[in-house]
């Protein structure tokens, strides 16, 4: 079987017709795509439409039919074996590679993430909770909030925030709930941010590995940062968490997850978007919080990733006028295709979105859960 009629039968399983109608369907523009994708998998696949060799009308939803079809692994090159290999040999994101991914993503430009998250909180990469909310920074204030609540934040508690991003947790937890925070970064753009928004707040930013934290706080929140920690060090990050954390306290923990157990990420996020990255499992959570905390509240709101990434996708599109110049046509692929893949990865719900609630101790009486 020739390439072209190889990835035409894989489409096909996924209800995807090549150069059909269909808004979800992928048009070729040049005939070298087959054998690049039968060579080298999805980051074949990405790099080709960053080059554009093909295009799709609704690339969320393309990759909502491939992933719910399972065809990522149907197409497993060589150089998967590899990377796996990679990963389970070497600490992706021990100490002296942690700054890797912060300066690589996070510190790539702030004039994007202004233009593209919320104008509230700079919330990123933190999915929205939007059970009653109708907009990005509506749903971003929600978000925070229900972790505030879920830790039971109080007037003068003091909480640490192991990767505090732009310091929109920071921001709204001292301003609305009267709270001290301390929040740690490796992002030093991030931080810049950080420290102006809350710089007449009770808030401490710091250019910090969550391993060299010291002290003692009354909560712990962590806002999607353990995609950066990696299954060997993930029993260091809970231990961490757990030896400042007071008696009766809380860690928040948001997380995005996947269904299934995984040493590493997808090839192309690996290079283009999230190097040394990887989302963890209930099984690697569950090993790795063992001994050490009490899970008092699981809960799951993926799909409002979906909205999520949409929003920011229609912010960073309205935005680009002003930024295509430094950051050019590539970029400008690549950016949506990285939004717009991962909608799909959440509405197909191969990915996950968790906030759990841990105690150090247990809740006397019990826990009661926040929605």
């Amino acid at each position: 079987m020739k390439a072209k009629e190889k990835i035409e039968y894989i489409a096909s399983l996924a209800g995807v017709t090549i150069n059909g109608k269909n808004p979800w369907d992928l048009h070729v523009q040049d005939e070298r795509f087959y054998d690049r994708i039968l060579g080298g998998g999805t980051l074949a696949l990405g790099e080709s439409y960053m080059d554009g060799w093909w295009s799709v009308d609704d690339l969320a939803e393309f990759f909502n039919k491939i992933l719910s079809a399972k065809l990522d692994e149907k197409i497993r090159p060589f150089s998967i074996a590899l990377h796996i290999a990679r990963a389970k040999f070497m600490n992706l994101q021990s100490r002296s590679r942690a700054t890797q991914v912060a300066e690589e993503h996070y510190d790539i430009g702030n004039d994007l993430y202004e233009r593209m998250l919320d104008t509230r909180t700079m919330s990123y990469t933190c999915g929205g909770y939007y059970k009653d909310a109708h907009t990005l920074d509506d749903a971003q204030e929600a978000k925070i909030d229900l972790l505030c609540k879920k830790i039971g934040l109080k007037k003068g508690d003091h909480v640490l925030d192991i990767g505090c991003g732009f310091g929109g947790f920071a921001k709204y937890a001292a301003e609305k709930y009267g709270a001290q925070v301390t929040g740690i970064s490796l992002s030093k753009e991030q931080i810049k941010i950080a420290k102006e928004r809350t710089k007449d707040l009770p808030v401490e930013i710091r250019f910090e590995d969550y391993r060299n934290t010291k002290g003692l706080f009354d909560h712990v929140v962590s806002i999607e940062m353990i995609e950066a920690v990696g299954y060997k060090n993930f029993r260091a990050y809970f231990e961490k968490a757990h030896s400042v954390l007071k008696e009766g306290g809380f860690f928040g923990l948001q997380a995005i997850v996947g269904n299934k157990s995984e040493v590493t990420t997808d090839p192309w996020i690996d290079k283009y978007i999230f190097p040394n990255g990887m989302l963890p499992s209930i099984k690697q959570l569950g090993d790795s919080i063992e001994g050490l905390f009490v899970a008092e509240d699981w809960h799951n709101f993926g799909v409002d990733y979906d909205t999520t990434l949409h929003a920011w996708f229609d912010n960073f599109n309205k935005g680009w006028p002003d930024i295509k110049d430094k950051y050019g046509e590539r970029f400008y692929r690549m950016w949506k295709y990285y939004l717009l893949m991962s909608a799909g990865s959440f509405r197909s719900r191969k990915n996950q979105l968790w906030q759990i609630v841990l105690s150090k101790g247990g809740v006397l009486g019990g826990y009661q859960s926040v929605r």
